[in-house]
């Protein structure tokens, strides 16, 4: 039985110990360009040690890891699940022919904005960020390398158009999941989403056609050279559309996203066999194991394409039970709850309401790293303050996605951040930047709080008048 304690942290010595936090991890990963392992393992221990100084029973920080740790098992298998994914994909000729399929439809001068928008459409049908990126957005990735756009640039207009398509979709992990929070039918959330989402997707649009279009990219010849490459080493064929297609059925039918995995690695293994009728099982198992290897003889052909595999997961994975550990220990000591709950008090305009939502979203995806739990804390420290105000439930809704949801991928310790990181081999600090949809949707959820515009309140059933009442008396 869980050991309780009297102990509550006062709200400024919680603010000050997660500034501190805050600065240490900022620094590590930002000044001084440090895998952001050491600088969350160096705050666990610091955090502990304050503990201790509070007299905390080792039970509760103990309590406190493995409450953190346990919000992350599904999605570390799903990581897993995917680094096993990208490999076969490319063992089987999957990504290779998306690659010359894309060389011959997408012109250099606005290969980005395609990118951007073909990402948000693949992600409102399948409703996961996490798969487009580690599929179609592998082989954009490696169209842009070839291509000489800046990796930066592509990995930006990747997530971006990713990040959208999960916000979007009715299938999406965290759209249900905010419109679960907040008690909101599901369909007018997604549409109350759209006064934020259509603004941010827009302009984003338009900036990477603009940046976009001041690539020089390389020379035909050079495309081409690639192309021969990738028919001379892989099978190029219509059929890669086979796994592409059981992605798109699995997501109509709502299946969840381990199962799609599993059955999607299956076909992949399948298309290999066929395709190399003599590979041996030990070849498959260490493609799957430790990733696929490229042998092609173009130095940047093979650094594209060797990749995937479980071990390439491992550093994610390691990452992920660090930052959620922490984030258990903060929800365990009570520090989280002691700066958001008193502050939800003292919010007297709708404005600032949108606002302070948005700031903590943000606040909890940097010192937690967790996507859901952005969405979860603020909706749970908001929602009497919203409803007491009139606020429909959609408004804080929307706040909860811009806040929490988008924001999770440009945090170097978050998890979608470290995800995305690793899948596209592109630092988060440098495709921040360029992830323009996650940078301007807080950006219009605070301007609709501000100006009311799009900002939607509670629907109050007017009372009977007297006169209706009276008549009602004499009919009866």
């Amino acid at each position: 039985m869980k050991e309780q304690t009297a102990f509550k942290v006062g709200r400024n010595e919680a603010l000050i110990v997660l500034i501190i936090m805050l600065i240490i991890m900022g620094t590590g990963v930002i000044a001084f360009g440090l895998s952001p392992q050491v600088p969350v393992m160096l705050v666990m221990g610091l955090l502990m040690a304050w503990g201790v100084i509070h007299r905390l029973p080792w039970s509760h920080i103990n309590d406190g890891i493995k409450d953190g740790i346990q919000t992350g098992i599904v999605p570390i298998f799903i990581f897993i699940l995917v680094g096993a994914l990208i490999s076969t994909w490319i063992a089987a000729g999957i990504i290779p022919s998306l690659m010359v399929f894309g060389f011959h439809l997408i012109s250099v001068q606005w290969f980005v904005p395609s990118v951007f928008v073909v990402c948000a459409l693949v992600g409102s049908a399948v409703g996961s960020a996490f798969t487009v990126i580690s599929t179609v957005g592998i082989a954009f990735f490696g169209m842009g390398v070839t291509m000489h756009v800046n990796p930066a640039l592509v990995a930006g207009a990747i997530i971006s158009g990713a990040v959208f398509g999960d916000k979007s979709s009715p299938l999406s992990e965290s759209t249900n999941l905010t419109a679960a929070v907040v008690d909101a039918d599901l369909f007018k959330h997604i549409m109350n989403l759209m006064w934020s989402t259509i603004p941010a997707f827009v302009i984003s649009l338009i900036v990477f056609g603009i940046m976009g279009s001041g690539e020089k990219g390389t020379s035909l010849a050079s495309i081409n050279r690639v192309i021969n490459v990738l028919g001379a080493h892989f099978t190029i064929s219509a059929w890669a559309i086979v796994p592409i297609a059981c992605m798109f059925i699995c997501a109509w039918r709502r299946v969840p996203a381990i199962p799609t995995l599993f059955l999607n690695i299956g076909v992949s293994l399948v298309m290999l066999l066929i395709e190399h009728p003599g590979t041996k099982l030990t070849q498959i198992a260490a493609i799957i194991e430790t990733g696929f290897v490229s042998h092609t003889g173009n130095k940047e052909v093979d650094l594209l394409l060797s990749r995937g595999g479980i071990a390439s997961m491992m550093g994610t994975v390691s990452l992920i039970v660090l930052t959620l550990s922490l984030g258990g220990m903060l929800m365990e000591f009570g520090l989280i709850d002691a700066v958001m709950i008193p502050f939800s008090k003292h919010l007297n305009t709708d404005g600032k309401r949108i606002t302070a939502v948005v700031l903590s979203g943000i606040g909890v995806n940097l010192f937690i790293g967790e996507q859901f739990l952005s969405v979860i804390l603020p909706g749970r420290a908001f929602k009497k303050t919203f409803e007491d105000a009139g606020l429909a439930p959609v408004a804080l809704g929307r706040a909860l996605e811009d806040g929490g949801t988008v924001i999770n991928y440009l945090i170097p310790w978050g998890v979608a951040g470290v995800f995305a990181a690793n899948t596209l081999g592109v630092a988060t600090m440098a495709f921040l930047p360029f992830t323009l949809f996650s940078l301007l949707s807080p950006v219009f959820s605070i301007l609709s709080g501000i100006t009311g515009i799009g900002l939607k309140h509670q629907v109050i059933e007017p009372s009977p008048t007297k006169s209706s009442t009276e008549a009602t008396s004499a009919a009866n």
